[in-house]
């Protein structure tokens, strides 16, 4: 993960400086979506199409502007009956980036193959984002490269083919909710299910107070936050609570593209600059935990 939140391991480092610019009045969140046009496993009772609608409308409904969708093309070989929901998303105005055709991990793999999967993804995002801005990257796994070789070369590929890096400054681990939820439903656990909600509101909570603290100790100052979700069940089905809870913590909101033209974000817009080194000047406090045994329900 990268960020404030995690970058590769936690804290991996951080950028100096901004510290001395004033507090916003305010805070702000973008939020963004990862894998689409299918996350996880499916719960019974709904399909790829309806979740993207249940997200779409949470969003307009919370008064939250357009958030960028990150599409793994492979998505559409492994369940083509998903595709509408691509289209749904931009006719809703709602734009797409890359997240790399399979999600591949450039930790993992050569950037050789990696920069291929990214080329690989261009065909779908120019048919279902033609004429808007899809050259944002989200890198699968928030992986940037194991070695500082690898790492740059990324960033020199991203640069030469146009992009800009949409960075993650919170996030919650949203993903690890879905297949469970889909379990459960299956089971018709409604008890199970409840346990799940109460514990993804718990550690969304939990992660807003480490955010902005990690971000106080690097910068100074709040930053506009960008919020990594995915397009799963269980997060369609509480993205209003979701959208809720923010709000009561006093969130305003705002686009990608208005968050990441805060100083803190100038590395991923402008890939010739070197990449940032982050490190937090002051304590943090622990990073959010959860007991519950989010992974063993409903098995």
């Amino acid at each position: 993960m990268r960020g404030i939140v995690l970058r590769g391991a936690i804290f991996a480092g951080i950028l100096v400086g901004w510290a001395g610019t004033a507090l916003a009045q305010e805070p702000q969140l973008a939020f963004t979506w990862d894998d689409l046009p299918a996350h996880s496993a499916l719960a019974a009772n709904t399909t790829r199409v309806e979740i993207g609608r249940k997200i779409v409308a949470a969003m307009k409904a919370g008064g939250l502007p357009p958030a960028y969708g990150f599409v793994n093309g492979v998505q559409l070989e492994h369940e083509p009956l998903s595709e509408p929901m691509l289209r749904e998303w931009r006719a809703a105005g709602f734009p797409l980036g890359n997240h790399a055709y399979t999600h591949m991990n450039l930790n993992q793999r050569s950037l050789e193959d990696w920069e291929a999967d990214v080329l690989k993804n261009e065909p779908v995002l120019e048919k279902y984002a033609a004429g808007s801005d899809w050259h944002w990257m989200r890198y699968p796994y928030l992986a940037e490269g194991n070695t500082a070789e690898k790492s740059a070369g990324a960033r020199k590929f991203l640069l030469a083919h146009g992009y800009k890096v949409a960075d993650v400054t919170m996030s919650f681990g949203d993903y690890m909710y879905n297949e469970p939820y889909a379990r459960c439903v299956a089971k018709n656990d409604a008890a199970s299910i409840a346990k799940l909600e109460e514990s993804y509101l718990k550690m969304a909570d939990a992660q807003i107070d480490y955010s902005r603290a990690a971000a106080k100790a690097t910068w100074g100052r709040e930053i506009p936050y960008v919020l990594l979700m995915h397009v799963g069940a269980m997060d369609a089905e509480m993205l209003p609570r979701l959208i809720d809870l923010y709000k009561k913590h006093g969130f305003t909101f705002v686009t990608l593209q208005e968050a990441e033209k805060d100083p803190a974000y100038a590395a991923d817009l402008d890939l010739s600059l070197p990449e940032p080194v982050r490190k937090p000047s002051g304590p943090l406090p622990p990073y959010p935990r959860e007991d519950f045994d989010v992974n063993g329900v409903c098995k």
